[in-house]
């Protein structure tokens, strides 16, 4: 087990690049709810960080088991992102054109929601299983930790910038962020096939 600088600073890459989805939907999210309190802030967050930090792991899993059937698998992983944040992205759209002229604050984010945006933000991580699958079990789940705990920074960050940006956009908020949850989707989408 080699659990040196090297390991930790990939554990940390992996992390960031992986948490950029979810960055960008925890600031959709920030958008939407402008007042959030922080226990909720966090349990977002933390959802979204068990979820990048499961994925890997159940990568990591399916390489040492069932590889043949992860990689028929896995060319579906870009539709399905697609498909779950365009979902919520629409209705999300539909629900802040409804509320143009609104004062109230837009809906909260409900638990449904946020388990589908964070499935839709982490299952591009699957084929992180790859990249690690010359770990031993030890060693992918430190890293899959490291990458939580990365990610749960990087959310939590994601929110509070979207809730300070929420409060002055008012009723324009669940526009912009149904947009960026769209946008996360066709992302993922086009470049799973560049």
């Amino acid at each position: 087990m080699n659990l040196g600088f090297d390991f930790f600073l990939l554990s940390i890459m992996l992390g960031v690049g992986l948490a950029m989805d979810a960055f960008s939907v925890s600031l959709a999210n920030g958008l939407n709810e402008p007042r959030m309190k922080f226990g909720k802030m966090a349990g977002v967050a933390g959802l979204f960080a068990f979820f990048q930090a499961l994925m890997p792991v159940i990568g990591w899993v399916c390489v040492h088991t069932i590889v043949q059937y992860f990689a028929s698998f896995e060319k579906w992983i870009p539709w399905i992102a697609l498909i779950l944040l365009g979902y919520i992205g629409v209705k999300m759209l539909i629900d802040g054109i409804k509320c143009r002229g609104c004062e109230v604050e837009l809906h909260a984010v409900t638990f449904g929601a946020l388990i589908v945006q964070g499935v839709a933000t982490s299952i591009d991580a699957l084929s992180v299983g790859f990249t690690i699958a010359d770990y031993n079990l030890v060693e992918a789940l430190l890293a899959a930790l490291v990458i939580a705990i990365v990610t749960f920074i990087i959310c939590l960050c994601g929110i509070e910038i979207g809730k300070k940006v929420g409060t002055k956009l008012a009723g324009k908020a669940g526009i912009f962020g149904g947009v960026i949850l769209i946008c996360i989707g066709l992302e993922i989408f086009i470049t799973s096939f560049i």
